[in-house]
């Protein structure tokens, strides 16, 4: 399933070369890239993070990132959040309370509250809510701080539970948004990611 339209986002604070393995071996051969007609133009889209909402947003907005991935999210086209990724689409984060997020849902990333371990680091549990095409039940691999603890409308989502329930994952169409790392997260992450190239299909009407 090689194809050279599925890109990476370069957010400037992601680990790329573990993103762009996980996609290979699920069989998408994927380019990192940072120019807005890529993002724009390309079949799929991938947009990771590892660390600061603010870095990310200020990076995506020094490219010109914004408006190719807001519009694209918008039109249902193919696209897949992994981590901070998914925070990004939001209206903001608790982490850097001046910065504004994509605003693809008026949903905030909020920090565990009470005496959990932050941030959370392992695996955990993943139940998808029933509808869902790519997300199934199982177990992946979390590094976060901060989390959605709502749905936003029109979405479909998976829970997991720390320090209470919490999204880990968003989906809408072609559109799949992680909390946890699918790259990291074994066969059952490799499965997922396999799932998400056949809803992101040009082909495909399943999803």
């Amino acid at each position: 399933m090689a194809d050279p339209t599925t890109v990476v986002v370069r957010t400037g604070v992601a680990n790329l070369a573990s993103v762009v393995a996980g996609l290979r071996r699920a069989g998408l051969e994927a380019r990192i890239t940072d120019r807005p007609a890529d993002v724009a133009s390309a079949e799929r889209a991938v947009l990771p993070g590892v660390g600061s909402f603010g870095a990310a947003m200020q990076k995506l907005r020094a490219g010109r990132l914004v408006e190719p991935l807001v519009q694209r999210i918008g039109a249902g086209r193919p696209t897949l959040a992994v981590c901070l990724g998914l925070q990004l689409l939001g209206t903001g984060s608790a982490e850097s309370p001046e910065v504004e997020g994509l605003g693809v849902f008026d949903v905030r990333a909020e920090r565990y509250s009470g005496d959990v371990r932050v941030p959370q680091m392992g695996w955990n549990l993943v139940r998808p809510e029933s509808g869902c095409a790519a997300l199934e039940a199982g177990y992946a691999y979390f590094a976060n701080s901060c989390r959605l603890s709502a749905c936003p409308a029109g979405w479909r989502a998976a829970w997991s539970e720390h320090g209470g329930p919490f999204i880990a994952a968003l989906e809408r169409g072609a559109v799949l948004a992680c909390q946890f790392h699918p790259e990291l997260s074994g066969e059952w992450g490799e499965a997922l990611l396999r799932r998400w190239a056949v809803c992101s299909s040009r082909e495909a009407t399943a999803c």
